[in-house]
């Protein structure tokens, strides 16, 4: 246990039960030695231990997830920005029904699990303009939300990168309200498409 590290790690949302400071990358290095167990990594994420939780992200099965239901269970476990991170990068992203599992977490209720689902969305090869039409709604129900807005700055990001969705990111700023939020992806984006 690195209680120093613990103490100074910062993440939007609640607390975990323990949290041993582990490193992020040590947590993913251990988790990888194990073998992919969908069941071992259901019980892990029950645990009230923060360390637990992140590894069962990588022992997790993505082609477990078969429909967009099949995601719910962990969508209860997302209670703060990091784990929401690591579900979508080692998770939610790599399973063949990510677009499905985009479209009904970017409509729930969490502002996590909607992070979540941006983070997955800005991890796909390829975008098409549906999946951007949500992120105005989602900034607008949750209009000082930190994460939700660097889940957006990072979807349109990826998004700009393909010149075919130019204006459709363009459109997206543009129609943003005025909000904390609204204000920081106007700001982040205002830089990122300069380049």
């Amino acid at each position: 246990m690195n209680g120093a590290v613990a103490d100074s790690m910062f993440y939007y949302g609640k607390d975990y039960g323990l949290n041993y400071g582990v490193s992020l990358p040590t947590v993913r290095s251990i988790a990888n030695e194990e073998d992919a167990d969908h069941d071992f990594a259901l019980y892990l994420l029950k645990q009230q231990v923060r360390e637990l939780k992140l590894a069962a992200m990588h022992i997790a099965q993505p082609a477990k997830l078969i429909t967009a239901e099949d995601a719910n269970i962990w969508a209860e476990a997302l209670i703060n920005s990091e784990i929401a991170e690591e579900c979508a990068f080692a998770l939610i992203s790599r399973s063949a029904v990510a677009v499905n599992i985009y479209k009904e977490w970017i409509a729930s209720d969490n502002e996590f699990t909607i992070y979540a689902a941006l983070m997955t969305a800005a991890r796909m090869d390829t975008l098409q303009g549906e999946v951007l039409k949500p992120v105005n709604t989602a900034v607008e129900r949750f209009p000082s939300s930190r994460p939700i807005a660097h889940g957006a700055v990072a979807l349109l990001a990826k998004a700009y990168m393909q010149p075919a969705l130019h204006e459709s990111v363009k459109s997206i700023i543009a129609q943003l309200g005025n909000s904390t939020s609204a204000e920081y992806i106007r700001d982040e984006m205002s830089w990122r498409m300069e380049f």
